[in-house]
């Protein structure tokens, strides 16, 4: 596989903001979880493809915290980008911040981290460039990634052979 060379989290960055409609909404007047978790593996999956500049697979959801509920009305802005590489793999930090837009009040709303693997023409996996942290909080999200890479490959190791097969409905 050739080298690509590193790039700055910057360069994959993304941000995308939306306003929460009725439809958009459960019984209790928030935005679905589903949905926001639709908005997030978008805007994950574009910062995976700008830093790769190839087509990406959602690969893992390492984690995703559900910090407030987004109200009808409220516009949600979601910010993403490349925090850490591996060979194949892009893992991209998302934020979600709600915002009243009467009032202007925001307030952190959703943060995860997503696991995209890059792939070639053929669907192979395919190298991906190095990352370059620059802000404090980027260096701090990239100095866990092997820590992370590691845990998701323990448990990873703790799932059964034919999990699947071993459940039935009784």
């Amino acid at each position: 596989m050739a080298e690509k060379s590193a790039k700055p989290c910057s360069e994959s960055r993304v941000t995308k903001t939306s306003v929460v409609l009725p439809p958009d909404a459960n019984t209790h007047g928030t935005l679905f979880g589903g949905k926001m978790m639709a908005y997030v593996d978008e805007v994950a999956s574009i910062s995976a493809m700008r830093h790769a500049r190839t087509t990406v697979v959602t690969a893992f959801i390492d984690s995703v915290e559900f910090l407030c509920p987004v109200r009808v009305g409220q516009a949600v802005t979601l910010e993403s980008f490349v925090c850490w590489t591996g060979t194949t793999s892009l893992e991209v930090y998302v934020k979600v911040v709600a915002e009243d837009l009467m009032s202007g009040e925001k307030q952190l709303c959703l943060t995860s981290l997503l696991v995209f693997v890059a792939l070639d023409s053929d669907g192979t996996p395919m190298r991906v460039p190095e990352i370059v942290a620059e802000t404090d909080f980027e260096q701090a999200l990239n100095a866990g990634g092997e820590r992370r890479l590691r845990r998701r490959r323990k448990s990873k190791a703790l799932m059964p052979e034919g999990e699947v097969d071993n459940f039935s409905s009784h």
